[in-house]
């Protein structure tokens, strides 16, 4: 490979959540006396970024002024060409994208554009912890439709569950995610299409979340959400960001796809009342030298390494750890455990097999913020001799009895 995904950082004093946030708050409790931790639960990851960003954000820093600025062309340009060369999107202008700090920031702009206080929203279970408390806290009712495993254990949208839940509920809003976090499904066409059709038979606004669109495992190929048809195209509001594909999430900033006029101008309101939604200067460079042509590269590997993590996880879960089901993602670095049966049949409790994990170093995540009541998320975008060194750290103490 180009790029290295083997060494081994160690992000300690460095401002990292992952390893400097444990036992703080909500994350998880930090690992007993003699073991290091191993940081497998919030979504960043523990590989040095492409670096075509850090080249850019050097050599912009340079200068010793930092004061007002106007957005370069070059952020536009570099967007439109990513999209295209990623994702195949074509007809794509400077017109149609938006800076927003965030995609959460971009979700609520656009769901207060189209909603009011109150207002049932859409959105599939299980559900990223954002999605919840961002549309709770401002004041939303949020209607469910589990997603259902299949025979081959693939997650499904149930298209008649989810037409009956936005008819009797009289919704016209729904948050889309795709690829789906936590399950990492990467939806085929047919899917989005049926769903998309629901959608505008009850005329529903759909703001999609397509963050991880560029993390996609084992040859799984991205649709966006606005492509599949004319009608989608015009009542989807698209969010992206180079954060969780560069592991830049502590410089803030993502951006928007809006076609439609009237639903443009009415994000775009939204977005500028709280007077700060406006874009860092080092943001603004940090996505420029991302989206080089380098950065394709570095994608390309990244998602060669992430691929070979999940499939040695998926298959020691199978071997070793007997009453732990997981479907392999197809999209994302995230692993979502149901540990039902093993639960059940040890007698335990999932906060004591979270405790256990966390006390031998190995830090994943609750899943029952995501809506897994017997769940844990598991962050696998680290060095796979981490991996391995997790997992058997796992069979040995944990889901072995010793």
């Amino acid at each position: 490979m180009t790029y290295d995904f083997t060494t081994i950082l160690d992000r300690h004093g460095q401002d990292a959540l992952a390893v400097d946030g444990l036992g703080q708050g909500d994350a998880p409790g930090a690992p007993k006396d003699g073991w290091d931790a191993i940081p497998m639960w919030v979504a960043d990851m523990n590989f040095a970024t492409v670096p075509t960003v850090t080249e850019a954000l050097v050599e912009r820093a340079k200068h010793p002024t930092y004061g007002y600025f106007e957005i370069r062309d070059e952020y536009y340009e570099s967007i439109i060409r990513w999209q295209a060369r990623r994702n195949g999107v074509t007809g794509l202008t400077r017109e149609y994208i938006a800076y927003q700090n965030g995609v959460l920031g971009g979700l609520l702009a656009a769901v207060n554009a189209v909603s009011s206080k109150g207002d049932a929203i859409f959105l599939h279970s299980p559900t990223y912890i954002g999605f919840t408390h961002c549309l709770t806290d401002n004041g939303y009712r949020l209607v469910h439709s589990a997603l259902e495993k299949d025979a081959d254990g693939v997650y499904r949208m149930n298209f008649a569950d989810m037409e009956r839940k936005l008819s009797e509920n009289h919704i016209h809003t729904a948050i889309f995610c795709s690829p789906h976090n936590p399950t990492g499904r990467v939806w085929e066409k047919w899917e989005l299409e049926r769903a998309m059709e629901l959608f505008r038979k009850y005329d529903v606004y759909v703001i999609s979340d397509e963050i991880w669109s560029d993390i996609l495992l084992n040859g799984h190929k991205h649709i966006p959400t606005q492509s599949v048809s004319e009608d989608a195209r015009r009542r989807t509001v698209a969010l992206y960001a180079p954060s969780k594909t560069f592991n830049l999430a502590g410089l803030i900033g993502a951006y928007q796809i809006i076609y439609d006029p009237w639903l443009r101008e009415r994000a775009a309101r939204e977005a500028a009342l709280t007077h700060y939604n406006n874009i860092n200067v080092l943001s603004m460079h940090a996505l420029i030298g991302a989206y080089k042509d380098e950065g394709h590269l570095w994608v390309d590997e990244l998602c060669e390494t992430l691929s070979e993590n999940i499939r040695f996880a998926c298959a020691y879960i199978g071997e070793h750890f007997r009453g732990v089901e997981v479907t392999a993602p197809e999209g994302t670095y995230m692993l979502f455990l149901d540990c039902e049966k093993f639960l059940r049949e040890q007698g335990k409790t999932l906060d004591e097999l979270l405790r256990a994990g966390w006390d031998i170093g190995v830090i994943w995540q609750d899943g029952r913020p995501f809506h897994g009541p017997a769940h844990i998320r598991m962050n696998l975008a680290l060095p796979l001799s981490k991996v391995k060194e997790a997992f058997d750290r796992l069979h040995k103490y944990v889901f072995c009895g010793k």
